[in-house]
């Protein structure tokens, strides 16, 4: 009766699936390592009774300011814990636009036992210092998506957050940083930008394919099952998310593509795993243009699908002779050679195809290694089959 459900849990090629939650944290940031050095420049008082830090960390979606600052927080309480007795709490903006809901999930989170309803921001901060100097504590406040608290109420709580020491009996007891997808200084009056720190200002880069690479390779040695996943898979899936240098995409794609083939019962990745996943993201939309390139090039792009239907990848080489192929089903004099490297250029600069350049395996010349992430060859192909006729008349 149930084993329509039997694939569930099977374990084919998913080994740990939390590694591909979005609030999964590795041990190591593949990547970022001169960004986590810049970071921890901004906090080197903080292992003395009185110090404190400040940052502010801005960059795209996806480009790992979240992941930075949280492993960063859990590496610093471990590195200073002979020293000083350090706390985090991580407010998300988004879910907490309101000076209130912010006071809320920091005293809350620091004793779970206390009112969270009927107080008011002055007495949630008197509760917050009572709390710090009881326990002789550190707090680090990481208020992040930071610009929906802006917009919704201001900067006046990150302003009294960041003086919570005035009029007590000790110093150094708050440090602060602020994660934003935009230039949150310019939203902050001059009082606090002051007490940040102009010059505390991280920019997070988005990711370059090298970077999505890494990321992938990372992913897939901890969560996957060993031998599941080649390094053709990995590529593609990079160069899938370079366009957008969105971690998280490649993270999706790798965990997308292995839930697809466990589904269909196989122990390892193709590459229509990858690409039917591709074309189902949110920011994908229909690129295919097609309709719009000479009918040659279409006619060399039909060559690459069918043998990417298959193969991860295509040399250039290949690609030629596959073109010649077409051509002769079609009946078509297949155009020069350069010529076709004029095709091969224009369906990159339309990204329906991705090219790069490596070392050939015959001799010292180099070549091109042709793939097609971010689409399913075997739909271009059926597209390509019906328009090729009209536009050969």
């Amino acid at each position: 009766m149930s084993s329509y459900l039997d694939r569930i849990g099977a374990g084919f090629i998913l080994n740990k699936p939390e590694v591909f939650g979005f609030d999964y944290v590795p041990e190591i940031l593949v990547g970022r390592e001169e960004l986590q050095g810049q970071l921890a420049s901004l906090f080197t008082t903080i292992g003395h009774p009185e110090g404190t830090g400040r940052a502010v960390v801005t960059g795209p979606v996806g480009s790992g300011k979240t992941a930075l600052v949280k492993r960063f927080c859990d590496d610093l309480i471990r590195h200073v814990a002979d020293k000083r007795n350090i706390k985090y709490v991580h407010v998300n903006c988004r879910n907490a636009s309101t000076a209130s809901r912010v006071m809320q999930k920091i005293v809350q989170d620091l004793d779970p036992g206390h009112p969270d309803r009927g107080l008011g921001v002055g007495e949630l901060l008197t509760s917050l210092r009572r709390m710090l100097q009881g326990d002789n504590s550190h707090i680090i406040v990481v208020l992040d998506e930071v610009d929906h608290l802006l917009r919704h109420s201001g900067d006046d709580i990150i302003y009294k957050l960041m003086r919570i020491d005035e009029d007590g009996n000790r110093t150094g007891t708050l440090s602060a940083i602020l994660i934003s997808q935009e230039q949150v200084l310019d939203m902050l009056e001059n009082a606090v930008i002051s007490r940040l720190g102009r010059s505390n200002h991280i920019r997070v880069p988005p990711y370059d394919e090298s970077g999505l690479l890494k990321i992938a390779t990372q992913r897939r040695d901890i969560g996957l099952v060993a031998g599941t996943c080649t390094e053709e898979i990995l590529n593609l899936i990079s160069q899938a998310a370079a366009p957008s240098g969105d971690a998280r995409q490649a993270i999706e794609l790798l965990e997308g593509a292995a839930k697809r083939a466990e589904s269909s019962g196989r122990s390892l990745i193709e590459s229509k795993d990858v690409q039917k996943t591709v074309i189902t993201l949110p920011n994908n939309v229909d690129s295919m243009n097609i309709e719009d390139i000479p009918p040659h090039a279409m006619l060399v792009l039909l060559g690459l699908c069918r043998r990417l239907k298959k193969k991860e990848n295509v040399t250039s080489g290949e690609a030629e002779k596959l073109y010649h192929v077409v051509c002769e089903e079609y009946d078509q004099d297949p155009k020069g050679h350069t010529t076709f490297w004029k095709h091969l250029k224009r369906l990159a600069q339309e990204d329906i195809i991705v090219s790069k350049t490596a070392k050939s395996d015959v001799g010292r010349g180099r070549t091109q290694h042709i793939s097609m992430p971010h689409m399913l060859p075997s739909d271009v192909a059926r597209r390509l089959e019906t328009l090729i006729p009209s536009r050969l008349r």
